[in-house]
């Protein structure tokens, strides 16, 4: 299942994995992805893409979300979050 949204300029796109859920952002071809384990209890892990190295971890979506923003330089009020994705974080 794939879930998309698009505003302020971003699309965020948000998927499950077998072994993660996984909320990716991209604006103007810049991209940036907070994935948590599939059971939705572990820390989240900000990538610069989906695929990419680990950044960074966070135990809170508001945290994920603020240092996804600044790899975007967008505000983290403007990133949509598809609903799916509400209750990423610890």
């Amino acid at each position: 299942m794939t879930t998309s949204v698009t505003e302020n300029g971003i699309t965020a796109r948000y998927e499950e994995t077998e072994t993660e859920r996984l909320l990716v952002f991209e604006r103007e071809g810049a991209t940036a992805a907070i994935a948590q384990n599939i059971g939705g209890y572990a820390m989240l892990k900000v990538r610069p893409s989906a695929d990419g190295d680990e950044l960074e971890r966070y135990y809170g979506f508001d945290m994920a979300l603020d240092h996804a923003a600044e790899l975007l330089g967008v505000s983290p009020h403007d990133l949509p979050v598809p609903a799916p994705a509400d209750d990423m974080g610890m």
